[in-house]
């Protein structure tokens, strides 16, 4: 490990375009960006919060930034991140995680969407944001992220997302709001595979599939079962797979080899509740496979959406300037990836990593320099 500023995060991000003019440029970008993730590890929630623990930290920083004219004031923290181009942080956020992310045959790559409630600004009629993200269930990090547009739904994000990403020889797991055959031949043609949620948005596939399964028993080779038994809640689910061969009117999805039910119950006392869900994939009729692949999609609600809104105060953040609560949500998934990338203090919550980042510079050096 070093600290002479030649850090994979450093490198990544020491291209972004500068979104100020010439006389305005006290502080180098590369600086602001690299204290603000700082900050974001360490707690920070608003720019003021950054400002602060930047201060508390300025010798820290002075091991490996430049800092020409010290600490910027929360002020320029916030105008930066307002104006700083989100595709081109995001682009650089991608690049960073390809350095420090090694992504394994069946690596299970979970998209899904989630909502910053509270970045809406009624002052200027401006909606909350929505971004699409890619979840790494096995390495358990944030591969990329983009931005809903305000105008229309999660398709055409999620849609630009799989274009960025390296997929090739890894499972993509999507809801059912993702299921589209346009996704599917994305996927396909850059040779990974797609585990797809069912519902009444894709009538005729879903009816098809409900039909198989309605009228075809499935032999015990082709299912499996897991139970799952916690705080006095015990579930059981059945994963029953079948060969697209045999189903109707599927032909048209590219890649398509699987169809799958899942039967779950859940018993909480007395009380017990059964459901069931559909999904179509381009996975061989392996239920073992499958079913590993649905349960890290439902996974990510607690890896990365719990923790983003519980851990890191999403969902409160009032971030709301321009560009600057999407960008600063980028932020947050590089402060996950880089906490989640440390090899030490395993036992520690991502709560209690934070705090240690913000009492003990070492161990900030330790997360920061992670990536290396």
């Amino acid at each position: 490990m070093t600290m002479d500023g030649r850090s994979a995060l450093i490198e990544s991000f020491s291209d972004l375009t500068d979104p100020r003019i010439d006389r305005t440029k006290r502080h180098l970008l590369i600086d602001v960006v690299v204290m603000a993730v700082c900050a974001v590890i360490c707690g920070a929630e608003t720019w003021e919060d950054v400002e602060l623990i930047a201060e508390e930290k300025f010798d820290f920083f002075k091991q490996f930034l430049k800092l020409p004219n010290g600490i910027p004031s929360h002020d320029t923290f916030d105008r930066i991140f307002a104006r700083l181009d989100p595709k081109e942080l995001q682009s650089c956020f991608m690049n960073w995680t390809r350095a420090i992310v090694d992504l394994t045959d069946g690596e299970i790559i979970a998209i899904d969407g989630q909502r910053l409630r509270r970045s809406f600004d009624n002052a200027s009629g401006k909606p909350a944001i929505h971004m699409v993200s890619a979840w790494a269930v096995e390495n358990k990090m944030v591969l990329g992220q983009i931005k809903v547009d305000d105008k229309t739904n999660e398709i055409p994000a999620m849609k630009e997302l799989i274009d960025l990403l390296l997929i090739k020889d890894c499972v993509v797991t999507i809801d059912a709001m993702g299921c589209q055959q346009e996704i599917a031949a994305k996927i396909i043609e850059k040779q990974g595979d797609f585990v797809f949620g069912l519902k009444g948005n894709q009538g005729t596939t879903v009816d098809a599939v409900k039909m198989h399964f309605d009228t075809h028993s499935v032999p015990k080779s082709k299912s499996y079962q897991t139970v799952d038994a916690d705080h006095g809640r015990i579930e059981t689910r059945t994963y029953k797979v079948a060969s697209s061969d045999n189903v109707l009117d599927l032909k048209s999805w590219p890649g398509i080899k699987s169809v799958i039910m899942v039967e779950s119950k859940r018993e909480i006392g007395e009380i017990s509740t059964q459901e069931k869900r559909l999904y179509i994939s381009s996975i061989d009729p392996k239920p073992q496979r499958i079913a590993k692949a649905i349960r890290g999609h439902w996974g990510v609600e607690n890896s990365l959406h719990w923790v983003l809104d519980v851990t890191f105060n999403q969902d409160r953040s009032r971030i709301r300037k321009n560009h600057a609560p999407e960008n600063f949500a980028v932020l947050r998934h590089i402060a996950i990836n880089l906490v989640k990338k440390v090899t030490t203090q395993k036992k520690r919550s991502i709560k209690g990593k934070r705090l240690k980042c913000m009492l003990n510079n070492d161990f900030l050096k330790e997360v920061v320099f992670a990536g290396n």
